[in-house]
C-alpha cells in the first residue's frame, strides 16, 4: 500500500478509474493504518465523481460500509470519511436521500468524531446549492 498524502492522489487520479476500485475502497475501509484507511474513503469519493459509468446502487452499497467507519479521530481518516457520503450524496437525488439517512444515522453515534463527520456531510448534503443542482438534473 503506498504511504501517506500519496495515497489520497493515487486513490483520487488512477484508482478510481479500475474495475476493482470499489472492491478494494471496501477492503481498505477496515484497515487501521491512517492513510490506508483514508485511501479507502478517498477512492470512494473520487469514484464518486468520475465513474459515471457505475450505477448508483454501486454507490449505494457503500454506505453501509462508511456507516460503519465513522468514529476514527485522526484528523486525516474523519476528513475522508466526511468526504465520501458527500460525494456519493451529489451523483442523484436518490443517493442524495440515501446519504443524508446515512449521516442521520452516524449523527446518533456516541463519538465526537461521528458527529463531526455526520454534521460535514450534512451541511453540504442539505446545502440549497446541493439541493438546487440535483433538481436540475
Amino acid at each position: 500500500m503506498i504511504r501517506g498524502t500519496c495515497a489520497t492522489g493515487c486513490a483520487g487520479n488512477l484508482f478510481d478509474r479500475t474495475p476493482f476500485a470499489l472492491d478494494k475502497a471496501v477492503e481498505w475501509s477496515s484497515r487501521e493504518p491512517e492513510f490506508e484507511k483514508r485511501a479507502a474513503f478517498a477512492l470512494m469519493a473520487s469514484a464518486a465523481v468520475h465513474r459515471k459509468d457505475l450505477p448508483d446502487a454501486a454507490f449505494a452499497s457503500l454506505l453501509p460500509v462508511i456507516r460503519a467507519q465513522p468514529i476514527d479521530e485522526r484528523n486525516y481518516v474523519k476528513k475522508a470519511v466526511s468526504w465520501a457520503p458527500r460525494q456519493i450524496g451529489k451523483r442523484s437525488s436518490g443517493l442524495n436521500s440515501r446519504a443524508v439517512r446515512t449521516a442521520e444515522q452516524i449523527e446518533r453515534i456516541d463519538s465526537r468524531a461521528a458527529r463531526w463527520v455526520a454534521r460535514d456531510a450534512l451541511r453540504e448534503l442539505r446545502s440549497d446549492a446541493v439541493q438546487a443542482r440535483l433538481r436540475k438534473s
